[in-house]
């Protein structure tokens, strides 16, 4: 897979958007109080990772985390 995934904060991707779910478990991903509110992310935002799965998975699918503020990175 070798995706590039960012650690990020929920954001609908437009107003008529209000959920996404994890690619793996399905876990709900919303701005709820109820649900997920962060987790991983490919750099468009469409697709969404849970924290857990992404650590359950990282190595199997050589995930490389993005960093926000900087341009480092690290490859599991």
């Amino acid at each position: 897979m070798n995706a590039e995934l960012r650690k990020s904060s929920y954001k609908p991707l437009n107003e008529n958007w209000e959920h996404d779910h994890c690619a793996f478990c399905w876990d709900k991903f919303s701005e709820k109080p109820e649900d997920l509110n962060s987790g991983y992310c490919t750099k468009d935002k469409k697709h969404w990772i849970c924290e857990e799965c992404f650590n359950d998975f990282k190595e199997m699918f050589h995930f490389t985390e993005i960093y926000e503020e900087s341009i480092a990175s690290y490859k599991f």
